[in-house]
């Protein structure tokens, strides 16, 4: 059970964000009504070469990886909140993870890095 869940949460979170990334720099036409933080944003990406926008997404995508991991660090308990005493327990199916849940995220991330 919790095996699917961090993987769901990789295809979700960190697949289909980062392709939704891409395609925001790839596809979006700069106009006078375009936010000024996607202008400079878009402008930077079209600036870099091939090589350095994949080097961009994966930068993107090393920080949601990471940023999913602390978050489920915060979830088990492994991992604390600056001026919060509150203990957050997640349940699958009215499961406890028993705290395993970062260590399944990075161990499903290290499997698929050793995949590729």
């Amino acid at each position: 059970m919790s095996d699917i869940f961090v993987k769901s949460l990789y295809e979700t979170i960190v697949k289909e964000n980062l392709q939704l990334y891409k395609n925001l720099y790839e596809t979006t036409n700069v106009t006078s009504k375009t936010d000024d933080y996607w202008k400079k944003a878009i402008g930077f990406y079209n600036s870099l070469t091939g090589e350095n926008k994949d080097t961009l997404m994966r930068i993107i995508e090393q920080t949601m990886i990471d940023t999913t991991s602390n978050m489920l660090g915060v979830i088990d308990g492994s991992s604390t909140l600056n001026d919060c005493s509150l203990e957050p327990k997640l349940l699958l199916d009215s499961k406890d993870t028993e705290g395993e849940l970062q260590d399944l995220f990075l161990e499903f991330i290290e499997d698929r890095d050793s995949n590729n």
